[in-house]
Order: C-alpha cells, then sequence, then structure tokens
C-alpha cells in the first residue's frame, strides 16, 4: 500500500509538473486583432510553434553566428545566410544539413570566397535553351563586405558575379553594401543598399543599372525650406542624405511587384504617420516596376505592426519594456496573397491580407518556446511559417492551426470569386472569433457579390467598413430608384414648392409689420431673420434703429441654432458617422453660447473703446440673427448623409460649407452696421476682438485657478483647526 501511495505520489507531481508546463507554453504568446478604437481584440492562434532548430539540430560542425536572412525554395530547401562565418547554409525541407556555400572559384578561374554575405534570394524559373523550357533554380546572394552580388545553382555551383554599379551611378560619397536582394521572372534585380538613401537599386538581367525606384519621401518645417534657399548643392545633398532613410528588406510576389520594409523612419514621424494614414511614411510599401506606392490600405490602420505602444521608456522586473512604434525588419509573402512583417523591437509577426487588414499578430521576447530574442527574418514553408532569431542563432518552425486553414480558405475562396464557399468559411470564422473585423467584411462582400445589398451593408456596418458600406448602399439606392422612381420628382417638387411658399409667407408678414406700426409680435421678430439674412444692410439697421427684432427672439434663433447642431450629432448617417459619436445637447448649447457670449463681450469692450454705437444688447442679437442660415441648411444637409455615398460626400461638405460662409458674412457686416464702422476699420475692430477674447479667457482661466487655490488653502485650515 505504502508502495502504491508513494508512486500514485510520484505520478501525481510529474502530471503537475506537464500541466505546469503546458500551461506555460500556452501563455508564451497570445494572438489578437486590433478594433477601430486600436484596442487589442483577442483572437484563436493562426500558427503554434512547432520547433526551435539550432546549428546542433541542423547538424553543423560550425555554429551558426548573429544569422541574418532565411529563405525556402519550392521544393522546401531552407536557405540561411551566416554572414559572420561568411557562408550561406543550405537545409534540407526537415532541417538537415545538405551543403553550404562559402569558397568558390570566380570566372577568372581565381579562388574566392564570400564575405560578409547578409543577404540572399532564390530565384525559380525556365530559360530557353535550343528552343525548350528548362526549369532552373539560381541562388542570388547579397555578398556585402565584397559590395557584389555572386550568383550560384542549386547545387552551389558558382555561375557568375554582377559588380558594383559603376562611380557614376552611385554618388561618389555612398558605399554601396548589398544586404538584401529580390529577382522578378524575367530576371530583374532589385537591390536593397545598406548605405544607399535614393530608393531601391534595380539592375538588369546582365547586371547593368537601370535607376532608383521607391526613394522615400523628405518633408523639412518652415525653418528648413527658409536655411535651404541659402545653402550649396553639396549642403542640399548631404542634409537630402541625412534626412532621407534607406530601406533594409525586400521581397516580390508572382506579379513582380515589390516589397519593402523601412525600419530607419524617425519614431516621432512614424507614430504621426500611424495616427494620420499618410502612406507617404509607411514602413511596408508594395511599389511597382515604376517605383509608385500601389499597396492597398484599408484597413482600420496602416499596415505599421503596433498600433496602441507607449511613447516613453518604462521598466518592468528590471528590463525595460518596448516603447514606441514597431521597427519592421522584413516582409515575407504567404498564401492566398497575405503577406507578414515582423517587428524586431517586440519580437512580434504581424499578418495582413491584400486590402491591408489585419488578420492576426502574435509572439513576444522571451525564452519560451514560440517566443525569440530578436527576430531578424521570416519566410514561408507551405503552410509553416519560419522566424529566425538573430539573438539565439536558431529559428522557429510555426505550423499553421486549423483556425488558420480555416481562415487562408476563406481568402483564397474570395479571391478566386467562390463567393457561397467563402460565405461559409466566415461564418464558421466568426464562431470562433465573433471579434474578427476582416470576417464581418468578408461576409459581406460575399452578400454583395451575391447581390444581397441590405445584407452587406448590415455586415459591413459591424466591421466599421465605410467604403465597402458605401458601395452596397449605392446599389441598394439604385435598385430602390428604379422601383419608386415617381417619387422622386415628387418630392422634390413638393420640397421646393414649400420653401417658396414659406418664403413668400416671411415676405407678406415682414412687409405688413414694416407699415404696421404697431409692436412687433413674436413670430414677426423671429421671422424677420429671413429678410434679414437676404438684406444685411438695411436688415442689421432696421434691426437696431427700428426694433425689428429682440432678445426673445435671439434666444429662439440661439436655441434652433442648438437644436439643429444637436440633430446634425445624432442624425447623421452611417456613412459620416461610423463610429455613432454624438454631442450632448448640454454641450451643444456651452459649446455655441460661450462664444456667442465671450465675442460680444470682447466685441463690446472693444468697440466702447473706439466709437462703437452698438451696446451689448445689441452685439448679441445681431450675433444671434447671424445664425440664421445654420437652422436652414445644417438640418438639411445632415439629411442628405442620408442618400448620398461616400464619393458624393463632397455636396453634403459644399452645402455646409456655404451656410458657414454665409453665416461668417453676415457676422462681418452685422457687426459693421451695428457700429456704423466703415470696411477697414471693422476688419481691424474684429482682429481686435479675437486677441481681447483671448485675454478675456487667460483673465478667467487665471482666477479660477487663483480661486481653486484658495479654496483648498482654506479648507486645509479648517482641517488642521479641527483636527490639530
Amino acid at each position: 500500500m505504502k508502495r502504491f501511495t508513494k508512486t500514485f505520489a510520484v505520478f501525481c507531481a510529474i502530471l503537475m509538473i506537464a500541466l505546469g508546463s503546458v500551461s506555460s507554453f500556452a501563455a508564451s504568446y497570445s494572438t489578437y486583432t486590433y478594433s477601430i478604437d486600436g484596442e487589442q481584440l483577442p483572437s484563436p492562434d493562426a500558427y503554434t510553434p512547432e520547433k526551435v532548430i539550432d546549428s546542433k539540430k541542423i547538424g553543423l560542425e560550425k555554429a551558426l553566428n548573429a544569422p541574418t536572412a532565411i529563405e525556402v525554395d519550392n521544393d522546401g530547401n531552407v536557405y540561411i545566410a551566416d554572414p559572420n562565418n561568411n557562408r550561406i547554409v543550405v537545409l534540407n525541407r526537415y532541417y538537415a544539413y545538405k551543403y553550404e556555400i562559402s569558397t568558390f572559384v570566380n570566372s577568372d578561374g581565381v579562388a574566392d570566397s564570400l564575405s560578409g554575405a547578409e543577404g540572399l534570394f532564390i530565384w525559380e524559373g525556365y530559360t530557353i535553351e535550343n528552343e525548350e523550357y528548362i526549369k532552373e533554380k539560381l541562388i542570388y546572394v547579397a555578398d556585402t563586405l565584397n559590395r557584389r552580388i555572386v550568383v550560384f545553382d542549386a547545387e552551389g555551383n558558382y555561375i557568375r558575379t554582377i559588380r558594383e554599379p559603376s562611380g557614376e551611378v552611385i554618388d561618389a560619397s555612398e558605399i554601396y553594401r548589398p544586404v538584401a536582394l529580390a529577382v522578378d521572372s524575367s530576371g530583374r534585380i532589385y537591390v536593397v543598399s545598406s548605405m544607399t538613401y535614393q530608393g531601391i537599386i534595380s539592375l538588369t538581367n546582365e547586371g547593368e543599372f537601370a535607376g532608383y525606384i521607391g526613394a522615400q519621401k523628405v518633408t523639412y518645417n518652415a525653418l528648413q525650406l527658409i536655411w535651404r534657399k541659402f545653402q550649396s548643392a553639396e549642403q542640399l545633398a548631404k542634409q537630402d542624405k541625412n534626412i532621407s532613410t534607406e530601406y533594409n528588406n525586400i521581397a516580390i510576389d508572382d506579379e513582380g511587384f515589390v516589397y519593402v520594409t523601412n525600419g530607419a523612419i524617425e519614431e516621432s514621424t512614424l507614430s504621426s504617420a500611424i495616427r494620420s494614414g499618410n502612406d507617404d511614411y509607411a514602413p511596408v510599401k508594395k511599389l511597382n516596376t515604376s517605383g509608385t506606392d500601389i499597396m492597398r490600405r484599408n484597413g482600420f490602420f496602416m499596415p505599421a505592426g503596433e498600433i496602441t505602444f507607449r511613447s516613453y521608456a518604462r521598466t518592468s522586473e528590471g528590463s525595460t519594456v518596448p516603447y514606441g512604434p514597431s521597427h519592421i525588419v522584413d516582409v515575407a509573402l504567404g498564401p492566398a496573397n497575405t503577406w507578414s512583417i515582423i517587428d524586431d523591437k517586440r519580437s512580434k509577426i504581424y499578418t495582413y491580407d491584400d486590402n491591408g487588414n489585419l488578420l492576426f499578430a502574435f509572439g513576444d521576447m522571451g525564452t519560451q518556446m514560440g517566443n525569440m530574442q530578436k527576430v531578424c527574418s521570416i519566410t514561408y514553408q507551405d503552410e509553416k511559417m519560419i522566424v529566425l532569431d538573430k539573438q539565439t542563432s536558431s529559428f522557429t518552425v510555426y505550423s499553421r492551426t486549423d483556425y488558420g486553414d480555416l481562415l487562408i480558405t476563406a481568402i483564397e475562396n474570395n479571391n478566386k470569386r467562390m463567393y457561397s464557399r467563402a460565405l461559409d468559411d466566415w461564418n464558421e470564422i466568426l464562431k470562433s472569433n465573433n471579434n474578427f473585423d476582416a470576417a464581418y467584411i468578408g461576409i459581406g462582400k460575399a452578400y454583395y457579390r451575391l447581390g444581397q445589398w441590405e445584407t452587406a451593408m448590415d455586415y459591413f456596418e459591424r466591421a466599421y467598413d465605410t467604403d465597402n458600406y458605401s458601395d452596397a448602399f449605392g446599389k441598394w439606392r439604385k435598385e430602390w430608384v428604379e422601383k419608386y422612381i415617381w417619387v422622386i420628382p415628387i418630392v422634390v417638387i413638393v420640397f421646393c414648392v414649400a420653401v417658396a411658399e414659406f418664403f413668400k409667407f416671411a415676405n407678406r408678414v415682414n412687409r405688413k409689420a414694416t407699415v404696421s406700426g404697431k409692436k412687433k409680435t413674436f413670430w414677426e421678430e423671429v421671422l424677420y431673420a429671413f429678410h434679414l439674412i437676404f438684406h444685411p444692410f438695411d436688415g442689421f439697421w432696421d434691426l437696431k434703429h427700428e426694433k425689428r427684432g429682440s432678445v426673445r427672439a435671439a434666444f429662439f434663433i440661439l436655441a434652433l441654432a442648438v437644436a439643429s447642431f444637436a440633430y446634425q450629432s445624432i442624425g447623421r448617417a452611417y456613412i459620416f458617422n461610423p463610429r455613432g459619436g454624438y454631442t450632448s445637447i448640454i454641450g451643444q448649447l456651452s459649446g455655441l453660447l460661450v462664444p456667442i457670449i465671450l465675442g460680444s463681450t470682447a466685441n463690446w469692450c472693444l468697440t466702447t473703446l473706439f466709437d462703437g454705437e452698438g451696446s451689448f444688447k445689441d452685439i448679441f442679437v445681431a450675433i444671434c440673427y447671424s445664425l440664421t442660415p445654420i437652422v436652414m441648411f445644417v438640418p438639411l444637409a445632415t439629411l442628405l448623409t442620408h442618400i448620398v455615398t461616400n464619393s458624393e460626400a463632397g455636396f453634403v461638405n459644399l452645402l455646409l460649407g456655404l451656410c458657414y460662409v454665409w453665416v461668417g458674412m453676415l457676422l462681418f457686416f452685422g457687426t459693421m452696421v451695428t457700429h456704423d464702422y466703415s470696411m477697414g476699420k471693422n476688419v481691424i475692430t474684429l482682429l481686435g476682438t479675437v486677441v481681447c477674447a483671448c485675454v478675456i479667457m487667460f483673465i478667467m482661466v487665471l482666477f479660477s485657478s487663483l480661486l481653486m487655490k484658495m479654496v483648498s488653502f482654506v479648507s486645509q485650515i479648517i482641517t488642521e483647526v479641527t483636527y490639530g
């Protein structure tokens, strides 16, 4: 019995250790996506770590030493650039050692060797020999320290050397140091040089210089622009070189489009670009043969790795937590037009679809299986993903999960226009991950292709995809118009007649009030605003001298303006307000009333000193009557948001722009007539009003601060007396 008890205890201990290991492994990293608000949303694992391969498992006599690049050919063979050992290590698809490329006899018959080779590319295609197509595999090596590209065949035999471009082409102040390269199907070579800032170097199949593509845009502040006027050509070139940034890695797809990564963009510039969506400073670009960036960035944020990050350093358990935007060091092209980038600052992998939507992100720094110390290169091997760790001189093989398989299948079906199958796949994905916005978009696109516009709009709305929602809405609107075409002219005619009759009625009331000689009623004072906005000079004169308006009518118009903005806040269509944000009626009231009171006070204080004839009451009433176009146009523009698409949004913005210009003109002429100023004096007075308003705000802030300190001081004295 004792023996059984001991055996059972040992078994339980082993089981607990095993479960602890599994738990530790499961918690080694989390997979997530981002919401439209930049919040991390947990996601099922698309890839899980299968194994870690180091020099010992490969079977190397001389261990890898800080390798820099890893590639896979169509047969699954793995190639590793090991620059500190001046070699390229070749493995079979099972990660066992095959051979290495280090020394060779060059075309001059002289013994030669690689030196600090940091990059490589495996080209596979067909060449014509004796009018027959022959399949060929070539290994292009970026022989960095020797400043050249060396080409080998599939067995590692030397083929040829592509020398450094001539000095007439490359700036004499630069050093040609190829660190990465890619070759298209026709043999055109694209080279990343670590000390070249003009962009990617393009070479012909024979190695002749063809030009630069994709140079990073340079911007200057106002002071730099002025200073550049006085600089020499040499100084300008030096400044451009210091400001421009060079690329650090490259990949190429089957259609010849080049993906490049730039890890040298200043963090402040990159942070601003992520927030604003400025793709001029995107860390990953997709270039065509002319160097134009054609990458689609239709996701919530541009593909840039981490979106939510700290902008300052912080330590945790004695180590510094990564902060700032991601530092992207490599890009790899995956199945179904997906692609992945790696962040060596956090050792994370981010995968996107062809539209720039983040599919998933995972990884972390650490020593547990699945985590890495310093990622430097990424590639795909069929359904597996391989990531190279420079610090540990090893690579991790990740296997795609069932969820990952389902995700790729859905994207493939969508790309192949098999929308019914894609719809089933996306619905299955949502069962596993209802936070996945790309699934809602995929379902929406499937319904869109099937002609079910309203259902598509519903799914696009769930994913905050306003562009696709707008397209589906446009199709639904067209279908509705074709069905109810007779309704549109009726609505337009009724609206125009109603507006015309209203203005005729207002005109009759205003003419009657002019000659009646009686005290004006409230509604007569309100309707006078519709005469004033078309006849500002006579209108503001009569508003003040003939008492055609009143304070009560001014407050009523102000209330209508507040209500108009409140309706705009809550009544805009989804396309114009996808997040459903709004401002409360109290916020709208304070947002309009406070500037009016402040402007009236500042203008009255200033015009009192400069012979202004208007009282505070006159100024306030004139400002409120000037808001009448807001009451007319803002509700109308809000209604129009429900019948226009994204491409037609300019009409709504034009209407609002005309409204605000009209209000501004009324404010200008109202102030001029109220104070009986000339136009020049009125301009100066309005500028002074703005300055005076700023001074009043400063005094109010200062007074409130002093008042708070006094209250705090008295409170502390009372506390001391009470408990002393």
